[in-house]
């Protein structure tokens, strides 16, 4: 499979792009992470996702620690070509290193922001080194 369709793509200066891991069958969102082109293209080819780690420098497969895998459902590329959307199947129901479900688990409520969604599994039990 070519992979012309990156190019169709407005990657940030830095080469990147936004994206967006919405649970398929929810609809809930899950994460906000950024891709570059290795990345989107490993994600394609994979069918899990590959995202661009900033503060890492470096590819981060989703999961590769926790276990907690993100599988493709759909891809789609937002109206200005600048940010991704990711249909996903959760495994293991956590996408945030927190433990929670969602890395949105903090509302603004009577001007602080307060965590409105549990702790799902300790991250120390989450990220034990074998």
């Amino acid at each position: 499979m070519s992979n012309a369709w990156l190019d169709d793509i407005r990657w940030t200066e830095e080469g990147l792009i936004p994206v967006i891991a919405q649970q398929a069958d929810t609809g809930k969102i899950l994460m906000f992470a950024w891709m570059n082109r290795e990345s989107l293209a490993l994600t394609v080819t994979e069918g899990y996702a590959v995202y661009w780690s900033r503060s890492r420098g470096k590819l981060w497969r989703k999961g590769e620690e926790s276990g907690h895998k993100q599988k493709i459902v759909a891809i789609y590329l937002d109206c200005d070509e600048d940010v991704i959307l990711l249909k996903i199947e959760q495994q293991g129901g956590i996408a945030c290193h927190t433990g929670r479900e969602s890395c949105f688990y903090r509302q603004l409520l009577d001007g602080q922001w307060q965590a409105v969604e549990a702790v799902l599994k300790n991250p120390a039990d989450i990220y034990k080194k074998i």
